[in-house]
């Protein structure tokens, strides 16, 4: 219905239309018992004919009346004139948020200001056990002077289906609100609203997250063609991250966006009014940090203006290990860094002895191999502990050391070994627990193991040894048991052979809860001092890790930040920490056609090799550090020596058997995904799979299909052909194999190299059959490709310096010395791989990868 000006409602006369949606209509209208202009909201017909819920419709907006809070709009008065229902409400004078967005996303300011009152608001509402249901852009209003105003509480509860023509953006609304209707506006619902759940607060978290997203990156966090692909996409799929689309929006805020978009209600946060304190708590900071002029208390408690650098400090919380989050600025006393090793090599774990004047480490010095060695603090000298080959994992409360004996590298970021424990005093063996773990730690008594290990094609934590708390298809590490013994705090891999991640918690259920994520690299994590934080060290773009904390709930801060990286290794219940300032580099050796020695190929500060053409003068590598940005660089260059050309994002996995294209996996909102990228002329091409995740892939050599390793949702990995033509890809073998990261199919595309459930090398048959075991691999040698003749592959012992490959015959598993291979700078030396051979059966290349560390003791993190 449309009113025209001087149509009177009861009391209210009308001047103007204001605004039409989904709800009804809104007219400038006014009072004139009161002579005051107010806002009336007509209600749509087939509302008013329902009088079961035109009484639920009464008792909810009472209810929402009575919140009287500064940042949701007041209902005046709700009554029929002459078969109209209306409701009459404040006035705002200002623009919906809708038009305020309508240019882009909003200036940080305003946005964290926007972003606070709506949050205050909700709170306010949800505290009185209204839930808003239909919180979007169009019913938030920000009047002329900056305050915001929430509408429509309670009424996406009571209202029946929207007119056709009444709104750009459709609700969807059901005949009631039982469980299983669909309630709220598509790319603004929960996921349990699109699925007919039922809602509670929690719901309006993930819309207030949507609106969060929308207001710094100027995108909808979810918008598809249709509404029934947008439904779908808010129950299965991620947004794009944030930082990606605005990198200078605040990394506090980011995370606040990531927690409130979370699948799981349960993950979102326990209270709004939590959600509205963290805001709050990023404004304050950015208002600190640019000198808001002076307060109400005089000039002793004013805040200090600061200069312009100082502002992108503050704003990046903290340069140098100074910035703190929860301090001021001018009060900070930044930490202290005391400098515990000096010789050149990797460390690859430290932590605390009980006495507190101890720290024990393991390191690799001057190309040596691993030992475990001892520092008191008051000398800087160091001395082994005799424990040569073992790698340190973790250390008891009654002064028990965790131990890995026979360590041997599985992928370029984690090992395995046999468990074993030792008393720190000496004198006696240690004493041998489990096979093949590859990280631990203590229970705070000393009396449990909280273990990190692979079955059967799924890496698991076991805690206490045995019971099963999570497990996936990706890789874990750096469990740490609570304070309290009653959960454990550790880092999820998705990808095997990446470091990216996330962290999560889980409790002694195996009930498991993710607190933090979106990170390109993940190392180092420990309780901090409370035991109510998780510190860790992670960088969302790049390679360099900086010192986070979070909270078991999701409250995240900006810890510290060095040049450079680091990994944190330890925290004392004093405060003191240990880590690593880790100076990491990885580069590609080669020899092209025609070469007479090797050649550097390396490009930034992360290059891997991936593939070569067929001929050997074409090389595919990415880069995945500081260079290789948010997602990764996908590259090709000539083995002469020519300048790199950049593809596109993505980690490269082969070249097509006419070298016109690169497969690479790309990471999306949605999980990862292949594309192809043309060397040449033309566009990239995204292959979907259906749902799967993508691991890894190579190409079969027709060229017209790949073999892909990807797993269903809560499945095991496994084997597929996907047809670049299309079609559902075809399962080749069942759960718990998956092929070798790179260059895993045979010259004449009859088998693949994979790795089985029992972690033994098969030659897998791509028509179908049963698998063949590989003769003659030791557990501890890496496959890396096949000879040019596709009777052979490339091998080498993991770790060993230098690297001596071997030609093994896959039929009689005989081995023959092919090269040695070996940097000359061998301090912080810590292996090679992605060996690649062209199929002229000359040319090569290879990674090669350093690490120097040094050991830090550090005071006064808080």
């Amino acid at each position: 219905m449309t009113l025209s000006a001087g149509t009177k409602l009861g009391p209210y006369e009308i001047l103007a239309p204001i605004g039409a949606g989904g709800m009804g209509e809104v007219y400038r209208a006014k009072d004139s018992r009161l002579g005051r202009e107010v806002a009336i909201k007509v209600l749509p017909a087939s509302f008013s004919q329902d009088a079961s819920r035109l009484q639920r419709f009464e008792q909810e907006a009472r209810a929402a009346s009575a919140l009287n809070h500064p940042n949701i709009v007041t209902v005046h008065d709700i009554g029929t004139s002459n078969g109209t229902s209306y409701m009459a409400m404040e006035l705002v004078d200002g623009a919906s948020l809708r038009q305020l967005l309508a240019s882009g996303p909003l200036p940080e300011k305003k946005m964290l200001e926007v972003a606070v009152q709506i949050a205050d608001g909700l709170g306010k509402a949800h505290s009185a056990g209204i839930v808003h249901r239909d919180l979007k852009p169009e019913n938030v209003m920000v009047s002329k002077d900056g305050f915001v105003k929430l509408l429509d509480f309670g009424l996406a509860k009571a209202v029946a289906s929207p007119q056709a023509d009444s709104s750009a953006l459709p609700t969807a609304i059901g005949k009631d609100t039982e469980p299983g209707t669909v309630l709220g506006t598509v790319g603004y619902m929960s996921p349990e609203q699109a699925s007919g759940r039922p809602v509670d607060f929690h719901s309006d978290q993930f819309s207030l997250g949507s609106i969060l997203y929308e207001m710094a990156t100027g995108m909808r966090a979810f918008r598809k063609n249709t509404s029934a692909e947008t439904l779908s996409a808010i129950i299965r799929e991620e947004p794009e991250p944030v930082a990606r689309i605005n990198p200078r929006a605040p990394a506090p805020y980011r995370w606040i966006v990531e927690r409130c978009l979370a699948k799981d209600p349960e993950e979102r946060y326990a209270s709004t009014r939590d959600l509205a304190r963290d805001l709050k708590s990023v404004r304050e900071h950015i208002s600190e940090a640019s000198g808001s002029g002076p307060s109400a208390a005089g000039p002793a408690t004013r805040r200090r203006r600061v200069a312009p650098w100082v502002v992108a400090a503050a704003l990046a919380l903290g340069l140098a290990g100074g910035a703190l989050l929860d301090r001021r600025l001018s009060r900070t006393e930044p930490p202290s860094f005391k400098q515990l090793t000096f010789r050149r090599g990797d460390i690859q774990s430290a932590r605390f002895a009980p006495d507190g004047q101890t720290i024990l480490y393991t390191a690799a010095w001057e190309g040596n191999p691993l030992e475990i060695f001892a520092r008191r603090l008051e000398s800087p000298e160091s001395r082994s502990v005799g424990l040569g080959g073992a790698e340190l994992l973790a250390v008891s409360a009654p002064g028990e050391m965790a131990i890995s004996l026979g360590r041997r590298q599985v992928t370029a970021f984690h090992r395995t070994g046999r468990l074993a424990a030792t008393s720190i005093a000496g004198g006696v063996a240690p004493r041998e627990i489990l096979e093949d773990v590859q990280c631990a730690d203590f229970s705070p008594d000393g009396k449990e193991l909280a273990v990190v290990r692979e079955v059967g094609g799924r890496s698991r934590l076991e805690f206490p040894i045995g019971k099963i708390l999570y497990e996936t298809t990706g890789w874990l590490s750096d469990p740490r048991v609570s304070p309290t013994g009653d959960s454990v705090a550790f880092c999820h891999h998705p990808t095997v052979g990446d470091d990216g991640g996330e962290i999560l918690v889980v409790d002694r259920l195996g009930k498991s809860q993710r607190v933090a994520g979106g990170y390109a690299t993940l190392r180092g994590l420990a309780w901090s001092p409370t035991g109510r934080e998780i510190w860790f060290t992670a960088a969302a773009t790049g390679a360099n890790r900086t010192l986070h904390g979070v909270t078991p709930s999701g409250r995240g801060r900006l810890l510290a930040r060095v040049t450079g990286n680091m990994t944190l290794h330890d925290v004392r219940r004093d405060g003191q920490v240990l880590i690593t300032h880790d100076t990491s580099r990885q580069g590609i050796s080669g020899f092209g056609p025609g070469e007479a020695r090797e050649r550097q190929l390396a490009w930034h500060d992360y290059s891997s090799p991936r593939d070569l053409s067929a001929d050997g003068t074409l090389l595919l590598f990415d880069e995945s550090g500081e260079g290789g940005g948010p997602g990764y660089s996908v590259y090709i260059r000539k083995t002469d020596g020519s300048p790199a050309t950049r593809l596109g994002d993505g980690s490269a996995l082969a070249l097509s058997p006419d070298g016109k294209w690169a497969l690479a996996l790309l990471n999306t909102s949605a999980g990862p995904q292949f594309v192809l990228y043309p060397t040449g002329v033309g566009e990239p091409k995204r292959l979907a799979v259906d749902g799967l995740w993508a691991q890894t892939g190579d190409w079969l050599p027709d060229g017209n299909a790949i073999l892909i390793t990807a797993s269903e949702h809560g499945r095991g990995s496994r084997l597929y052909v996907r047809d670049l033509q299309g079609g559902k890809p075809r399962v080749v073998s069942p759960e718990g194999y998956r092929s070798i990261r790179y260059k895993g199919v045979s010259p004449d595309g009859r088998f693949v190299v994979a790795i089985g459930p029992d972690k033994r090398p098969y030659l897998y048959p791509i028509a179908g059959g049963e698998p063949q075991l590989i003769p003659g691999v030791d557990p501890q040698d890496r496959i890396e490709c096949w000879t040019a003749d596709g009777k052979g592959l490339l091998v080498h012992r993991r770790g060993e310096k230098p690297a001596k490959v071997y030609r093994l015959d896959v039929a009689t598993g005989k081995k023959e010395l092919w090269k040695e291979l070996m940097p000359l700078e061998t301090a912080g030396f810590v292996d090679i791989g992605g060996l690649v051979l062209a199929r002229d059966g000359k040319s090569y290349v290879y990674r090669t990868f350093w690490t120097l560390s040094d050991l830090y003791l550090v005071e006064g993190i808080r």
